[in-house]
């Protein structure tokens, strides 16, 4: 489930607690944007208070809320930073194999010297030395 404000509209008005709380949430993520994160809490969990929003519980527990939040700010990021490195490091191996394959084909047409591979692929000699050992061992192909 999505707890994010503007979505699930009609669970939300069902639901005062967990709209209070996509504010909450909301308000942090807005104002993390623009100052450190610790006092984004801060500045989220005071307005809400003083407009009533989690205001009771926040009062009640806001050292608490205040490090869950922290923690799951934090985890968001982290587990969104991992999914874009995870996806830099596909598009680099795909662009690698993009490359290797360039250097194969053109190897294999038998029509370009070492230096035009090279000037296109961007390989280095060593690297064109060991693709041609490979398809001379038909391990490449």
């Amino acid at each position: 489930m999505n707890d994010d404000k503007g979505h699930n509209r009609k669970l939300m008005e069902t639901c005062r607690t967990l709209e209070d709380y996509a504010e909450y949430t909301f308000r942090v993520r807005e104002y993390a944007a623009e100052m450190p994160l610790d006092e984004a809490v801060e500045r989220a969990s005071t307005e809400c208070i003083s407009e009533g929003i989690l205001a009771d519980f926040l009062r009640k527990n806001r050292a608490e809320a205040k490090k869950v939040s922290i923690y799951e700010y934090d985890e968001e990021r982290h587990m969104r930073q991992t999914r874009e490195e995870g996806m830099e490091e596909g598009y680099a191996n795909g662009l690698s194999q993009g490359i290797i394959q360039t250097a194969v084909n053109m190897l294999k047409l038998k029509e370009f010297t070492d230096t035009q591979i090279r000037e296109v692929t961007g390989l280095a000699q060593e690297q064109l030395d060991e693709l041609k050992k490979n398809i001379n061992k038909n391990q490449i192909g």
